[in-house]
């Protein structure tokens, strides 16, 4: 293409018993927001980590501006004007927006004129931003703002996203998308990586598709539908999740009065959360990032304290009941952090099977480990979840993050809780992926487990959830059916509006 921007032409990298990318060729614009779509591990993260420099190529070779591009770190890709926000957010929060962004400045000014310039620049592209604002006291969305305002500050030519959007409420995503089509109408590229195909209809000039580390095809992602966008991903075609008949039991879990502070400095306290679980429901809980979810599955899973007779389980008071008492009992979380907290990300999946699995699949034997049974059941959640990896014996930090997704909440699910809290079920994974994820969660509800789902995927709720509760400032509010449930109430759940009651047991 006369007007590319960025040219990769036959980018190969290996690693031992893998091929990451194999011969991918394809020309990003000047100009234009390209999306590039693939399952997880179909080497997406391996490909921007070689543009942005993290990564050096086996073969294959780069031209920016038609002039020869082969960044040796990310300082040199910057320097040409190469610039990456990435999922997780690498801020400190004890520091201000301004520290934070100098520390990912080659050359700062001094701070009085940076915080000028944050100020000019979050202004000039819609993203309102106070330069002394402790990072730890910023919601999820204006903390990616400050991640894009310190891209922006080194004018880039390109701008690479990788899944943006996955923290941010309808009102955050609708202004980034402003702000991206404001970069792109300057001249800016945009190379856009999400699992959300509705958001790559709506943004998107061009799509590349990766599948097994190699390109399958472009397209105009306006002129198809979600589902081709996935079934073009995937190579074949997509079911959506069918709910089996199934009816609610008797209550297995029920929260009463829980309050309880947060054990971080930045986090946000419980206020008076009840509720009743029963068997075989599925209750959604919505809220955007940081009003109090991680502090409610700590609070579930015993690793933060609470009160007596605050959670009860089975009629029994586990409120003081340490994590594997808790999990003897029926009572399983799989956390958000899929690495770090869900899994170790230096032990192998055998070992991180062991990690939660050892209780309620008998891996061990008068207090010795039985690694034969360990490594059945990891091969076991492998092959039941279709985790792409070479085997049992691989670090959890070596799978893409949605394959390890689906380790953790396969590994939850094949204990066969009583209960089952999940935060954030699909997050960051492809829509193969989060298709089967939802269908394991329903068919486990229709053997008659109680679950929670914690998500800020609002469609995702609505699919899987047969009450729905939104969380806001660490309250709860009353849970109610999601069939005909209208988005205009979603919307007053989410922002805490005085006429939604806190919820009461039953």
């Amino acid at each position: 293409m006369n007007d590319a921007l960025l040219t990769l032409r036959g980018l190969t990298k290996s690693y031992p018993l893998v091929v990451a990318n194999s011969d991918i060729s394809f020309d990003i614009a000047k100009g234009e927001i390209h999306a590039l779509l693939g399952e997880n591990g179909a080497g997406k993260s391996t490909l921007v980590k070689t543009i942005y420099g993290l990564i050096r190529p086996d073969a294959g070779s780069m031209t920016l501006s038609g002039a020869p591009y082969a960044p040796a770190e990310p300082r040199a890709a910057r320097q040409a004007g190469v610039a990456m926000v990435f999922q997780h957010f690498s801020l400190f929060e004890a520091l201000d927006v301004a520290e934070n962004i100098a520390l990912g400045m080659e050359k700062p000014p001094p701070m009085g004129r940076l915080a000028e310039r944050i100020r000019e620049v979050s202004a000039a592209y819609g993203l309102p931003l106070d330069p002394g604002r402790l990072v730890g006291d910023l919601s999820a969305g204006e903390r990616q703002r400050v991640e894009i305002i310190r891209c922006l500050l080194q004018n880039p030519r390109l701008l690479i996203m990788d899944e943006p959007t996955s923290v941010l409420t309808p009102q955050e995503v609708e202004i980034l998308f402003q702000t991206l089509r404001k970069l792109r109408d300057e001249g800016t590229s945009i190379l856009y990586i999400s699992h959300k195909l509705e958001e790559i209809r709506a943004l998107c000039d061009r799509a590349t598709i990766l599948r097994l580390g190699r390109v399958v095809g472009a397209c105009d992602p306006r002129a198809a539908s979600a589902h081709e966008l996935a079934e073009l991903m995937v190579g074949s075609s997509l079911r959506p999740p069918a709910r089996a008949a199934r009816a609610e039991g008797d209550t297995v879990l029920e929260i009463r009065g829980l309050s309880a502070p947060s054990p971080s400095a930045f986090g946000t306290a419980l206020h008076d959360i009840s509720l009743a679980l029963r068997k075989g429901e599925v209750l959604g809980i919505g809220g955007v990032a940081g009003n109090g979810q991680d502090e409610l599955l700590l609070a579930l899973s015993g690793e933060m304290r609470s009160r007596p007779g605050s959670i009860m389980l089975g009629g029994s008071d586990i409120s003081q009941l340490r994590p594997n008492a808790r999990r003897a009992r029926g009572l399983l979380v799989a956390p958000e952090q899929r690495l770090g907290h869900a899994a170790a990300p230096d032990m192998s999946l055998t070992e991180n099977a062991l990690l939660t699995g050892a209780v309620r699949r008998g891996l061990t034997r008068r207090g010795f480990i039985d690694w034969r049974r360990t490594r059945a059941f990891a091969e076991e959640v492998i092959r039941t979840f279709d985790v792409r990896t070479p085997g049992p014996e691989r670090a959890a930090r070596s799978l893409s993050g949605g394959n390890l997704q689906k380790f953790v909440i396969g590994r939850e699910i094949l204990q066969a809780p009583e209960v089952l809290v999940v935060n954030q079920p699909t997050w960051g994974v492809d829509a193969a992926a989060a298709a089967a994820i939802r269908q394991a969660i329903l068919d486990l509800a229709a053997r008659g487990a109680a679950v929670i789902a914690v998500s800020q995927d609002l469609d995702e709720l609505m699919e899987i959830a047969d009450r729905f509760a939104a969380l806001n400032a660490g309250r709860l509010s009353a849970p109610v059916p999601v069939e005909g449930l209208t988005i205009a109430r979603i919307g007053l759940m989410l922002g805490g509006a005085h006429d939604m009651e806190v919820a009461h047991v039953g």
